[in-house]
Parts: C-alpha cells; sequence; structure tokens
C-alpha cells in the first residue's frame, strides 16, 4: 500500500532519488517497501506549488480554513488500526501511546479550527480617524494578524504524529493560512506516508488549492537543507537535536532574505525538591520521578534529567527510593539505533566525569537497541564548576544534584540554560520562602510545573511548549496549543482604505461577528465600537 514517492501536491514524484528502508527498532529488520529521496527538482516543485496556493488559501475564510483542519482530522481516524500498527511497527512505541498521540494529533487539528471559526485570534485592531484633531488630522488605521507564506516542517524522531506530517507545526501553519510542505522524518516513513495521504483527500474533499501540502522524503540531510534556503519558503518548525536545530538556523540566517526557524533543541527540565516536600512526601516524589524519567525509554523533550535537593534535608531515604525504583525499571527499545548509541555514549561520559557516582541502574538489555534507566548523583559544586554535567541525555537517566543550601540551589537554577520546564515540589511554607529560586526560573523555562512532574504536555489555549535559547531558537514562542499559531503569522495595517477595500475582519460592521479592540477598548460579538 506504500509508493515510498514523496507527494508534490495532488501527484506523486517520480522515482529515482537514493532508496531507504525503515527499520524495526527492536530488530533492526527491515521493512519491505522501499522509499526514495526527493529530488532538487521535486524540492522546487513543492515550493513553487506553495507560493502559488499561497495566495488563494490565505484569502479563505476562517471557517473554511477550519472545516479543513477537520477534514484532515476525520481522515486520520479513517485510518484506524492499519495506521497505529505501522506508527508501533516502525518506532517500537506501544500501540497504547501511537492511539493517545493520535488522539492528540487529531485534538490540536480541532483546537485549531475552532479557533478559526471565532476568528478572534487575529487580533483584529481599530482606531477611527479624527479629522479634526489638532495640529494634525488622525488617520484611520486597522490592523490584523496576517499569514507568512510557505513553512517547512520537519518531522521529528520521537513523535510519529504528534510533532510529524500533520502535527502541532503542520496545523498551525496550515491554521494561519500558510501552506505546508512536511520534511518526513526518514525513521518512519511509511507513518508518513499515510497520513499524508489523509492530509491531501482532505484538501481534496474541501476544495483547497493544489500545493497547499507537499511531503518530501530524504534519507540523508540534504531535501532538507534544499527547502529551508529556498527562496519560496519564509519561515521553518524544527523538533529534534540541538546541532540540527543549530545548523537549519544557520542556514535561514544566511540567505538573503533571512527566514525565522522555531526549533525545539535542548532541554533537561530540572526538578527542585524543596525540604518540606521532600520530608513530607519523599517516597511518593521518588515514585513518580522515577516514572516521568522512565516515560516512554526517557525519549520526551520534557524528561526530568536533573533533580536538586537540599544537603539540609533528610534525602538519604529520598535517594534510596529513587535508585529502587530507577534499578527496577524494565530497558525499552529506543527509536532508532542512533539514538540508543547516543543514549550509551551520553551516559558513559556522564559517569566518567569528576565526583559522579551511578547510585544504580536497570539491568543491561542485550541487543535490540535497548536503553536501561539510570540515575546518577553528584555535589552542586562540581555542576557550578562545569557545564558538562547539565548536558543533555536523550534516554531514562536522571542526575540528582546535592546542593548546600538555599543559596546554592538558587546559584544551579541561574547557572541553567533555557528550559523547556522547570519543576518545584514544596509545601505551603517551601513555597513561601523560594521567591527567588521560582523568580529565577521564571527567567529560565517555558513551563514552571508545581508538585508535579513536566513528561505530559496538555494541549489547550494556555499552554506553553517553548522556552529560553537553546530549549527553542525563539524564546517567545510556543509549539504546542494555540499560541503556536502566533509564529507564522505578523501585524499588517491598513490606513484610510474604504470599507470595500477592507478585510472582512476589520470592516466597520463586523459582518463575521468577532471581538474585536476599537479606539482602545475590547468589543464584545457583534460590536464595532
Amino acid at each position: 500500500m506504500f509508493s515510498g514517492l514523496s507527494f508534490l501536491g495532488s501527484r506523486r514524484a517520480a522515482p529515482g532519488g537514493q532508496v531507504f528502508h525503515a527499520q524495526q527498532p527492536a530488530t533492526g529488520t527491515a521493512f519491505e517497501e522501499p522509499f526514495h529521496s526527493a529530488s532538487a527538482e521535486d524540492v522546487d516543485t513543492a515550493a513553487e506549488l506553495a507560493h502559488g496556493a499561497f495566495g488563494p488559501f490565505s484569502r479563505l475564510p476562517g471557517k473554511i480554513r477550519a472545516g479543513f483542519l477537520t477534514a484532515i482530522a476525520e481522515e486520520i481516524e479513517a485510518l484506524g488500526q492499519i495506521l497505529i500498527t505501522r506508527a508501533s511497527g516502525e518506532t517500537a512505541l506501544p500501540e497504547a501511546r501511537i492511539k493517545g498521540e493520535t488522539a492528540r494529533t487529531c485534538g490540536q487539528l480541532r483546537l485549531f479550527a475552532g479557533m478559526l471559526t471565532d476568528g478572534s485570534w487575529v487580533d483584529a485592531r481599530i482606531d477611527h480617524a479624527d479629522p479634526a484633531r489638532q495640529p494634525l488630522a488622525k488617520p484611520d488605521t486597522r490592523s490584523m494578524l496576517r499569514p507568512i507564506g510557505p513553512v517547512v516542517v520537519f518531522g521529528a524522531s520521537n513523535f510519529p504524529m504528534a510533532y510529524s506530517t500533520a502535527g502541532g507545526d503542520t496545523a498551525s501553519a496550515l491554521a494561519a493560512g500558510c501552506p505546508v510542505i512536511v520534511k518526513a522524518h526518514p525513521a518512519h516513513p511509511g507513518t508518513a506516508e499515510m497520513v499524508a495521504g489523509a492530509v491531501l483527500a482532505a484538501a481534496a474533499r474541501t476544495g483547497m488549492p493544489d500545493g497547499v501540502f507537499s511531503m518530501l522524503y530524504d534519507a540523508g540531510h540534504e531535501v532538507g537543507q534544499a527547502l529551508v534556503i529556498h527562496p519560496r519558503v519564509k519561515a521553518v518548525g524544527f523538533t529534534g537535536s540541538r546541532s540540527g536545530g543549530r545548523a537549519l538556523m544557520d542556514l535561514a540566517a544566511a540567505r538573503p532574505e533571512p527566514i525565522p526557524v522555531f526549533a525545539e533543541m535542548s532541554s533537561v527540565n530540572p526538578v527542585f525538591l524543596l525540604p518540606g516536600a521532600l520530608a513530607e512526601r519523599g517516597e511518593k516524589i521518588a515514585a513518580g520521578l522515577a516514572a516521568s524519567v522512565t516515560m516512554g525509554v526517557g525519549q520526551f523533550c520534557t524528561n526530568p534529567g536533573l533533580v536538586i535537593v537540599d544537603r539540609a534535608s533528610d534525602t538519604a531515604a529520598f535517594r534510596e527510593e529513587l535508585t529502587k525504583f530507577i534499578s527496577a525499571a524494565a530497558p525499552g527499545v529506543m527509536l532508532t539505533a542512533g539514538i540508543c548509541r547516543n543514549y550509551a555514549l551520553g551516559r558513559g561520559r556522564l559517569g566518567a566525569l569528576p565526583g559522579v557516582t551511578k547510585l544504580g541502574a536497570a539491568p543491561e538489555a542485550g541487543g535490540g537497541n535497548h536503553g536501561s534507566p539510570a540515575v546518577y548523583a553528584v555535589d552542586a559544586a562540581r555542576v557550578l564548576a562545569s557545564d558538562a554535567y547539565t548536558e543533555e541525555i536523550f534516554g531514562p537517566s536522571t542526575l540528582l544534584i546535592t546542593a548546600d543550601g538555599p543559596a546554592e540551589m538558587l546559584a544551579l537554577a541561574e547557572s541553567l540554560e533555557g528550559q523547556l520546564t522547570a519543576t518545584v515540589h514544596g509545601t505551603a511554607a517551601d513555597l513561601a520562602g523560594a521567591a527567588e529560586l521560582l523568580t529565577m526560573l521564571e527567567q529560565r523555562a517555558g513551563r514552571l510545573v508545581c508538585n508535579g512532574f513536566p513528561t505530559g504536555v496538555e494541549v489547550n489555549h494556555s499552554i506553553v511548549h517553548g522556552g529560553p535559547y537553546p530549549a527553542t531558537s525563539d524564546g517567545r514562542s510556543t509549539s504546542v496549543g494555540a499560541g503556536a499559531i502566533l509564529r507564522f503569522v505578523r501585524p499588517v495595517c491598513w490606513q484610510d482604505f474604504p470599507e470595500e477595500a477592507l478585510p472582512a475582519e476589520l470592516q466597520e460592521g463586523n459582518p463575521l461577528g468577532i471581538p474585536r479592540t476599537v479606539n482602545g477598548r475590547r468589543g464584545g460579538e457583534g460590536s464595532a465600537g
């Protein structure tokens, strides 16, 4: 059922590029279907199609684009078990995880569809003219958010649905009115082909312009690089390694017309355990932390890689419990052989650093790209002296750091790079005395978690999945939730335009009935003022 060929709008590319195969992570056995890397001509065709589709697609009413997004969700759901089976086979992720991720993907699409139907996301603002104002007459100005153009989305290895072909980057870009070109991840090409087919079936069903969506295969990096530097492309969405994201950022910045790259890259997601919480529920925290570290074989961007405790706390029992839970966790098959190899290298590097002690680890599983959970320990003074201790290890391990009091905990927080999340466990009394720490973590992370764990990201209107560099390339944005649409738009102002030449969102009669800001005051549904 797989052609193995790239999608160039509504048609397929010709075979002929480098051939590669998906592999079953547990065994390394290749799936039989060949997949063909796109050519330079395919890149250009997809980019030109996207450029041609941009005008008509961006002008469609929000409710029409909402229908397209809803149709994508319906087409994905219609694939049923065959999609679940293939995605699980290509990634070694359990079917239950794939089902949940598929539901999240469709939920994201429907979230943006609801936003488009409501229409308030465009942030329409109107300031009426005042010809009598002195010394100069005041013009009529009206502004709203408009899409920026074709967007390239890179599929992610660890989320074959939610961060790949029809995932959050694709959904938010399409919602904004931007055509999308996906660079499929080579680890799950069959899954990508099935989902791309669903997107294009929805496009045909809802009458979208040809070129609103394309998907290109590539066994290496050439296609992705060519897409980023193509003059028709206006933005990039990426989830992956720091080295990969940084390379794309540099490519985009070196273009004659630089473009934004919204890259989610590196995060160790520190967890600070304050004394009262540790004394009150240390065993429960240890169990929850171990579950968070080992969830999905540690292959989440929000995996808690650092745990910070105060030496003044009675940490012996907590340390013992955490070690017990981590050591009892089962090794799991990792997404790819390369990820498994890098995890082993990362553990070896950490374990060899001065002052690091391995508290415990699950038994190693022979072969099959298995990653074994592990927990290490070190004193804060070592960490403050070298950033080698806080490098991300993508997999089910964590580092327990013991600090000498609140001042050293604060110093650790200040020393950290930008993070996706930062977690604090504390009682009411702990939190009341931790104002400086919380303020520092606010500067370091995009999402602060209290008395919980960072793995698991809610998809809604208020979530922030972003953070200062290197967690992301632009800490002012989020790649999850309603705010993700803001990455692919820019404000445009219309000055002294006649009513009939204005977008419907800015017309005086408010024909769409959307909330707007008029003369500095927020109006209600159907209000012009």
